[in-house]
Parts: C-alpha cells; sequence; structure tokens
C-alpha cells in the first residue's frame, strides 16, 4: 500500500493542539462501538514524537479528554504507563523517554498492551529502537516561532483513514 507524504498542521498554541486531538478522537474512539466491546474501528497505535516541550503530552491529554476520560490525566514520565478504559475500550498511554535500552519496554512487560483494540498512545517511541511495529499514526511535533508544526505520517490503512478524515473539510 503506498502511503502520502506527511502532511504537515500548523498549530499556533495549545488550543490548536488541543483542536487537532479533539478532531483525531472520534476516529481512534467510537463510543457507540465500545459500549458493546470494541470493534474493528476502535482502537489504534499513535507515536508521539518531539523535543521536550513541543506538546506531546498535552496532545495526549486531550486526546484522552476527548475519548471520556475524566479526572486528572496524569503524564506516565515517571510511572511509564497510565491506564485508563471507557465503556470496553482500554485506553494505554506510555513514556519512554525514561529508557536508555531499547529493550527496556520489552523487560517492563508492556507487549500485551499493544493490542489492535486498544488505543495506544506512546511518547519517545524512538527509545524503543526498531523493536516495535510501525504505528497506525505517527506524530512529530516540532518547534515553529512561537507555535508547534504537526507532521502526520500513516503507517497503515487505518492510520491512513485517519489522516484522509482529518485532511477533509469539516462539517
Amino acid at each position: 500500500m503506498p502511503l502520502p507524504a506527511p502532511h504537515s498542521f500548523h498549530l499556533p498554541d495549545e488550543a490548536a493542539t488541543e483542536a487537532l486531538a479533539q478532531r483525531l478522537a472520534p476516529l481512534v474512539y467510537d463510543r457507540l462501538l465500545a459500549t458493546e466491546a470494541p470493534g474493528p474501528q476502535a482502537g489504534g497505535r499513535i507515536h508521539l514524537r518531539g523535543d521536550l516541550g513541543a506538546g506531546k503530552t498535552s496532545f495526549a491529554r486531550a486526546l484522552l479528554r476527548a475519548c471520556g476520560i475524566s479526572g486528572r490525566i496524569k503524564s506516565p514520565s515517571y510511572a511509564l504507563l497510565e491506564s485508563y478504559k471507557v465503556f470496553n475500550l482500554y485506553l494505554y498511554h506510555l513514556d519512554f523517554y525514561r529508557f536508555s535500552e531499547s529493550r527496556e519496554w520489552l523487560d517492563a512487560g508492556f507487549r500485551e498492551i499493544l493490542r489492535d483494540d486498544a488505543v495506544v498512545l506512546i511518547e519517545w517511541p524512538e527509545r524503543a529502537g526498531n523493536l516495535l511495529s510501525p504505528p497506525d499514526l505517527e506524530i512529530s511535533l516540532d518547534y515553529l516561532d512561537d507555535g508547534r508544526r504537526a507532521d502526520l505520517s500513516a503507517h497503515t490503512e487505518r492510520g491512513l483513514k485517519w489522516l484522509n478524515a482529518l485532511l477533509s473539510p469539516g462539517p
């Protein structure tokens, strides 16, 4: 399957970062499907790349909030993993920043949560080397003047569907 080149979004402020996450949320999480059982459309893997402070955690928090997570959404920087459940769908937020060797995430036992029927957000996936399979969608956040640039790359059919939906004009 030929995949398109990354598409860039200009995010002038944190509100724009949150808005992009809110647009993606209904694509990765269909609340109606999740009330019964996660279906083939529910779930997926998103890798978040970027320097410290580029907005990875802000994006993840906004996406989780838009998926229905209420209460405090903690950064997984110290715990490495924060997990959530909405109806029958699991959502996992991982942060590999503290790993110094690519195999540490395997030793931590995270392989079993990398399921297609869960929403999995991974910050700093490059710390796992080439041991992770490609995500559905990769989001690279870079500083751009006062804001950020988000480069979105689809790596699977699911990711391509999400990217096309984000690129299509909204209602």
